[in-house]
């Protein structure tokens, strides 16, 4: 068994996250991580809100608040969503406490010590009618790559590149249109070309990433440059070196502290649990972190900070770049297993966009629709290789075609023919090949599904759990339990409802990382006591070194199911089921459509 490090994207703290991030983010990590845990692995599964950088700013200015008190708004709106989805954080935490800022300026100081950042004269952005500095990212204008018309100024969507501002053709401020000027000023610079031939033989020894990942990474090895790691901020971790530390026009950027929330909240965690040292354990790429494997999560929009520039900030620290180096206190990092990217979820055949209106948030959703529900749409129709279409039409068939009338019913007309029948699971008799084939079906389902999310082929995998639900409802329909009625008939239809019972207790199993919500409720219909799906909770914790209490998430995952068989028992007290999901109306449809018309 190994130590597995689920490192889950952090969420931006400038707005409610809609049904698009979490697609990306946090269903495909919660499912993974729930099915290594039940598999029996040391799963450690860590994020937090990210906090820092210009669009807080630039919010909290416009909203009159503090950036404090804006990024306090929207982690506590966050973790509310994210608990009620169910994503069974270790710990879910924040960027901006002071365990985060000292984990940052350690591994600043240290790539600085290695000769990995260096101070440089560059050109900033000022705008002409304030005099205030504009930030790379609300500057926008023609990318001088590949001549996207809609590139920020430190990045292009379009074709992946780093850029800056000045770089752009015809740059223009996204506040208030107006051409910036652009002034010399002095940050610092992360020397990403001195690790471009270690992370090309890194990249190299990848196997089994999916393809768009490994392409897209590689390509960006191509035109490495060094990359400024501060700007001209008020609000973010300040510089850790003499002369720069009591500054309060030059910060850290919010792009290289937050790849590094994965290691803080794992440092974190360690030290709530008391063993301040335990972290190493899923990080040290010593003796201590040779079974430790990490999986990283994000939309595709976040490639480039996990496949090249967090390794190259674990390279240098470790002092494996060019120019060598000693490793930092922490002791040399172990570099992502697999960075596990989705691609983007639309709306309707239009874009997510909260200025535009065309948004679903999470606890808007939540407040209509099962959590299950939206879950399972997720990891059967999300956007796991290809950009995927949310619609409406397509998640009332899919919950009702699906989870209602395919899974819902098995259990509910199952378990209900048992009680009424026997008032507890019945004892069977002899089981015939028809018996066996089905047993034996819903068994290989354990080998099958749980391969397919450890290679993270969510859809596959939940398909194959869906074909179990399929091959038990053909044999009931086959058997027909309902028609032996007569006394001579009674063991047979206590076999075949034993059988079924087994089959729903195996497929309930197969699905318990995608559905944990209905898991548990079926589980309990089948008798069982006690945890089988164990769920996140919300605690409010001080922070660990005097700063201000925060909430996070977290659990505990030790209890519950694991990923195997286990036998139903006969003579176990079964009470009439009350339905697992409920079936929506098509007038969902024109009802949601009419709200999203409406900009709601």
């Amino acid at each position: 068994m190994s130590h597995v490090l689920a490192a889950v994207a952090w969420p931006y703290a400038n707005g409610p996250r809609h049904i698009g991030h979490v697609s990306g983010f946090g269903v495909p990590s919660d499912v993974f991580s729930r099915y290594m845990r039940m598999a029996g692995h040391d799963v450690l599964m860590v994020s937090g809100t990210d906090e820092h950088g210009t669009p807080i700013q630039v919010q909290a200015d416009a909203d009159g608040v503090t950036p404090r008190q804006l990024a306090d708004r929207y982690n506590r709106v966050i973790v509310e969503d994210l608990h009620g989805l169910g994503l069974s954080y270790d710990l879910f935490t924040r960027t901006t406490t002071r365990n985060h800022y000292a984990i940052v300026q350690e591994l600043f100081e240290g790539l600085h010590a290695n000769g990995y950042i260096v101070a440089r004269t560059t050109l900033g952005a000022i705008s002409p009618s304030t005099g205030r500095t504009l930030p790379d990212r609300y500057i926008e204008g023609t990318c001088p790559i590949c001549g996207y018309e809609g590139a920020r100024g430190d990045q292009c969507d379009n074709c992946g590149n780093q850029l800056d501002p000045e770089q752009l053709v015809d740059p223009r401020s996204r506040i208030n249109g107006e051409t910036p000027q652009f002034v010399e000023t002095e940050h610092f610079f992360l020397d990403l070309p001195a690790f471009a031939e270690a992370i090309g033989g890194w990249l190299d020894r990848r196997e089994n990433w999916r393809p768009n990942v490994l392409k897209f990474s590689r390509n960006l090895l191509d035109d490495l440059q060094p990359r400024a790691i501060t700007r001209d901020l008020e609000w973010g971790v300040p510089i850790p070196l003499d002369g720069w530390r009591d500054r309060n026009d030059k910060r850290i950027y919010v792009w290289f502290d937050a790849v590094i929330g994965y290691l803080s909240a794992s440092i974190e965690w360690a030290r709530r649990t008391g063993d301040p040292e335990a972290w190493r354990q899923w990080w040290s790429a010593d003796a201590q972190g040779k079974d430790a494997l990490g999986y990283y999560f994000m939309g595709k929009d976040n490639i480039v900070f996990h496949s090249v520039i967090w390794p190259a900030l674990l390279l240098g620290y470790s002092g494996e770049g060019d120019k060598g180096g000693e490793a930092g206190s922490f002791g040399k990092l172990n570099l992502p297993t697999e960075v596990v990217s989705s691609e983007y979820l639309t709306m309707e055949g239009k874009k997510f966009s909260s200025s535009r209106r065309v948004v679903i948030y999470v606890r808007d959703f939540l407040e209509r629709y099962d959590a299950d529900a939206l879950r399972y749409f997720i990891a059967a129709a999300g956007p796991e290789s290809n950009d995927t279409d949310f619609t409406w039409a397509e998640f009332v068939r899919r919950n009702n075609d699906e989870l209602v009338a395919g899974w819902g019913n098995l259990v509910n007309r199952s378990i209900s023919m048992a009680a009424k029948n026997f008032g507890a699971i019945p004892t069977p008799g002899p089981l015939t090949p028809e018996d066996e084939a089905v047993l034996a079906v819903a068994k290989a389902g354990f080998t099958t599904v749980g391969e397919l999310i450890g290679k993270h082929r969510q859809k596959a995998a939940i398909g194959e759990a869906m074909r179990v639900v399929a091959e038990a409802n053909k044999y009931l329909s086959e058997q027909a339990p309902w028609k032996l009625k007569s006394e001579e008939d009674k063991p047979r239809q206590a076999t075949v409802l034993f059988v079924a019972l087994q089959v729903i207790s195996d497929a309930n199993t197969l699905l318990t990382p995608f559905l944990p919500h209905s898991a548990q409720k079926v589980f309990e219909l089948l008798g069982g006591e006690g945890v089988h799906a164990p769920m996140p909770r919300i605690e409010e914790v001080e922070d660990l070194d005097g700063g201000p209490a925060y909430p996070v998430l977290t659990g505990d995952y030790k209890v519950g199911a694991r990923w195997e068989s286990v036998p139903v028992v006969p003579g176990t007290p079964l009470a009439a089921p009350k339905p697992v999901f409920r079936k929506l109306e098509p007038s969902v449809v024109e009802e949601e459509l009419a709200r999203l018309g409406e900009g709601a």
